[in-house]
């Protein structure tokens, strides 16, 4: 068999400070007997994948030299955010989540032979590549006719959504809150709460993103710049009973205002007063930072609540591989619909390292999301 060599992208972080994005030549290994060899035709930039790319990293000290396949970024990193990333420190780490494409070589087992020029998508890391060696069952065929920007976000957003979902049902809520809701991931999750009858109250930042939702049948939008925001929000929770949220933003008091009206709400409905407040748990999931700042919590809802992280890996982990198989069947049945992913720009390995297309992808702004194809 001939080699097969191609680019990757790499983020790297000085124990100085600085962060340094480039591409580099990689001479991919050939497929033991059950792993595959794909040439990586689409592959997204999620939020997930920035935190890796640019770090905490002060993008508008961004410089560019060089340019196609000799293209260098670099940018200043805080001195105080560098004891939060000393793992990383002056290694050059190869970029993105998941994939799609077509498989080139196949080792020399039944489940990676079955794969040999199939479309496929797929999830380990390091996508942002001409060519990525994996295993097998880490690759998902797509149904005929689905092309690779069609699968590529076939991972992430789609099972971060239904995996909202998942635990809301397993830790006993009813009906959930969802925030930055106009997002791939927020517009997956409304569909999936209309197909299943689960009741969704969307947050959004502006009256352009609940227009988008009411538009795809969203039944309750909040728009957290509304000067009614508070009674919008409490109303809405009471017609859904929704006691957990996942929040993307993080940063700041809406955290803390979903629970103060998940507190009110509940209040209305209750029988008799406890100065402990309801005894209804309360839970806010923040799995996101679009606001990097603290968190700040105004304890006016009781005792019964929680705040805490959640993510996508250790959510998997706990559900085991028969959950993860039926989640991911649903995923690739509906991905044309259900879980279709819309993006603004298909860019190749050297344009992602453009500081203009940077500056566009780094904002993390809905409706601004960035495809790659490696081999573009």
């Amino acid at each position: 068999m001939s080699t097969t060599t191609g680019l990757q992208l790499r983020s790297r972080i000085s124990k100085g400070g600085e962060l340094e994005l480039s591409l580099a030549e990689v001479t991919t290994p050939e497929p033991g007997p059950d792993q595959v060899v794909i040439k990586v035709e689409a592959t997204p930039i999620n939020p997930s994948d920035l935190g890796l790319l640019l770090g905490p990293a002060d993008m508008s000290t961004a410089k560019a030299s060089g340019s196609g396949a000799g293209v260098k970024i670099t940018a200043k990193v805080p001195e105080q955010a560098l004891p939060f990333i000393t793992a990383r420190l002056d290694q050059a780490m190869p970029v993105g989540n998941e994939a799609a494409g077509t498989v080139i070589k196949a080792g020399s087992s039944e489940a990676a032979q079955a794969l040999l020029g199939k479309t496929v998508s797929a999830v380990g890391g390091a996508m942002y590549a001409q060519y990525r060696l994996l295993k097998a069952t880490d690759c998902q065929p797509l149904p005929v006719g689905t092309t690779a920007a069609e699968g590529a976000s076939w991972f992430v957003n789609p099972l971060t959504a239904l995996g909202m979902t998942e635990t809301m049902k397993a830790e006993g809520h009813k009906a959930l809150v969802h925030t930055a809701a106009a997002s791939n991931l927020g517009q997956m999750l409304n569909k999936i709460c209309l197909e299943d009858g689960i009741g969704l109250v969307n947050v959004v930042r502006s009256a352009e993103q609940a227009k988008i939702l009411k538009d795809i049948g969203a039944k309750h939008v909040v728009d957290s710049t509304s000067p009614k925001f508070m009674d919008e929000l409490t109303q809405a929770l009471v017609e859904t009973g929704a006691t957990i949220a996942f929040d993307a933003i993080g940063g700041g008091r809406l955290a803390s205002q979903i629970l103060t009206c998940m507190e009110i709400a509940l209040n209305k409905t209750a029988k008799e007063y406890s100065r402990y407040g309801s005894t209804t748990h309360k839970q806010v999931y923040i799995y996101g930072s679009l606001n990097t700042g603290p968190v700040e919590l105004v304890r006016n809802y009781g005792m019964a609540w929680g705040v805490g992280g959640w993510l996508l890996t250790p959510f998997l982990q706990k559900i085991g591989r028969p959950g993860q198989t039926r989640l991911r069947e649903r995923v690739v049945n509906n991905l044309k619909t259900t879980f279709a992913s819309h993006y603004t720009k298909v860019v190749s390995l050297p344009e992602a390292l453009d500081l203009k297309n940077i500056a566009i992808y780094g904002k993390r702004a809905t409706g601004e999301k960035f495809l790659i194809n490696p081999n573009k």
